[in-house]
This record gives C-alpha cells, structure tokens and sequence, in this order.
C-alpha cells in the first residue's frame, strides 16, 4: 500500500476555511518515506490563484523528484453556484491536469454522462471524492458504480468508510464494485456479513 503525504491545510477555526495553505515540501515527503505527494485546490473563490501556485510549484518539485502527485480538485468559492455542475467540474479538473497532476480527484457530476465526458477529456486518470457522509450505503455504493462505469479509475473516500459502523465491511463492497465490476446491489451483500 502506497502513502500519500499530504501537504495542503486550514481549519474551520479561520475566517477563510476554503484557503489552503501548502505545509510541506516534496523533499520532506520523500525523507518521510511517502510513495506520493497530495494538495487540496479549491477554485472558484478569492484564494484561487495562491492556491494554484502552489500547485504549481509543489508539481514542478514531483517532476523533479519522479515522485508521483494527486490533485483534490474541487470547485469551492463565491464564484460557484452548483459544485456538481459538469461544465465547472470539467474545468477544474482539467487545470489539474494541466498544471502536472498525476491523478486528479474531483466531485462527481451525479450522472454517468456528463462525468464520463469528463473523464474522457482529462490525460490523466481520474477519481471521486465521497463528499459528505452518504444517508444510506446504497447510495455511496451507487455512487461508486456510475462513476466506474463513467470511467474514474476509484474513489477516495474518507467519512463514507471511516464513520461507516463497519468501514471493513464497506471497503469489501467498494472493492467488489472497482475491481470485481459487482453492481452495487450485489456489493451491497457484503455489508453485515461477518
């Protein structure tokens, strides 16, 4: 199992949450013994541009160092009205893409569709972010399955397994949907089974 260290930071505590502050360098994740480097990139709002550079200079770093870079890409700010809107999710990720990312994670759009155009346009392999604990775990399973069907390559959930009443239980129907290609129904099955 590869670690990802991951050097992007703020807290509710401050007046500007979406801002995400780089706090490491791509040397310090290599003397860590980290596989991979990843930054949180909100866009759509006053702190975009700082945050972008970051990124920039964070991926000018894991090109020199071949060590490999993930991009939570995700459209946050004033500036966006619909978070899962394909157009803006399609943008975002994209510059991800384009300023060096390795593996992009975004949102996904809600619709098979839209984000398999997405993930047709980007050059680099594309997973979701799990967004707020699901209601049920038929959702977070479907969820999964769409986006597998529209392409993404995984997921990177954190609440929807960790806050999960059996997060192993959970990560065995995940597991079944992204490399046994189960439907989330049969996925399903695996939770409460001992």
């Amino acid at each position: 199992i590869g670690i990802l260290v991951h050097y992007s930071a703020s807290t509710s505590l401050s007046m500007s949450p979406n801002r995400k502050m780089l706090t490491g360098s791509v040397e310090e994740a290599l003397r860590l013994g980290a596989d991979g480097v990843s930054l949180h990139i909100n866009v759509g709002g006053k702190e975009e541009p700082e945050m972008l550079e970051q990124l920039g200079k964070i991926s000018e770093e894991c090109h020199k160092w071949q060590v490999p870079l993930l991009a939570m890409m995700y459209p946050r700010g004033e500036n966006i009205k619909n978070p899962h809107d394909p157009q803006i999710v399609g943008h975002v990720a994209r510059i991800g893409a384009e300023l060096g990312a390795d593996i992009v994670k975004t949102l996904y759009t809600g619709d098979v569709d839209s984000f398999s155009k997405i993930v047709k346009s980007i050059p680099v392999p594309v997973v979701i972010a799990g967004g707020p604990k699901a209601k049920t775990d038929a959702d977070v399973l479907q969820m999964t399955e769409d986006a597998m069907k529209a392409g993404a390559k995984g997921v990177t959930y954190g609440r929807n397994i960790f806050a999960h009443k059996s997060p192993d239980q959970m990560v065995k129907a995940l597991a079944g949907i992204i490399f046994r290609n189960e439907s989330a129904k049969e996925a399903e099955k695996q939770i409460g089974k001992k």
